[in-house]
């Protein structure tokens, strides 16, 4: 009989028990460095490095984003809607329309501030927040744009021409505005 090849990791258990325990830590605490969920995982029986870590953070997709406690990890779930489009669905099922519930709550908790180079604009967030705006952007009912490219705290948002600039400026205010009255009440 042929037993399935598991990924055992020296020192204590297997990579998915490993980072479901991470998904678990992430989940409920706070963890703001790679080196204090190396500490916990260390706890928790497990030998890891930082290179480890590292890895098991970008394959589950993990996000750092600010809390009134400083930056802190959390699963994508909880920043609104799957960081995969259509994740966990099967054949036949058609995809969700897109909403801005998840750029809302988003752009609730990361402030952004905005620039323009001609038919470009510029978002900025706080370190490590591009990629989630730009993604969350991409899912929304924002269309106007060409598309998103996102570096570390900005990303680039790319328009065919002013017209279509314009409009999709206006309607992220909205997004944005609603998203900054929430929160204040």
């Amino acid at each position: 009989m042929t037993r399935p090849a598991v990924d055992v990791v020296a020192g204590g258990g297997s990579k998915r028990d490993r980072q479901r325990t991470i998904r678990e830590l992430v989940t409920t605490g706070a963890i703001g460095s790679q080196q204090e969920l190396a500490d916990r995982l260390t706890d928790r029986g497990f030998a890891v490095t930082q290179a480890t870590v590292s890895r098991d953070i970008a394959e589950l997709g993990l996000v750092k984003v600010p809390r009134a406690d400083g930056h802190v990890y959390v699963v994508p779930e909880s920043l609104g809607r799957g960081s995969s489009a259509g994740a966990g669905s099967t054949a036949g099922e058609q995809t969700p329309a897109p909403t801005d519930e998840r750029l809302r709550r988003i752009l609730a908790d990361i402030p952004v501030t905005m620039g323009r180079s001609g038919l470009t604009l510029l978002v900025t967030g706080s370190p490590g927040t591009a990629s989630v705006i730009a993604q969350a952007i991409d899912e929304s009912s924002l269309t106007d744009q060409e598309g998103t490219l996102a570096g570390d705290n900005t990303l680039l948002v790319l328009f065919a021409d002013e017209a279509r600039l314009v409009r999709w400026r206006e309607r992220f205010d909205q997004i944005r505005f609603s998203a900054l009255e929430a929160r204040t009440q």
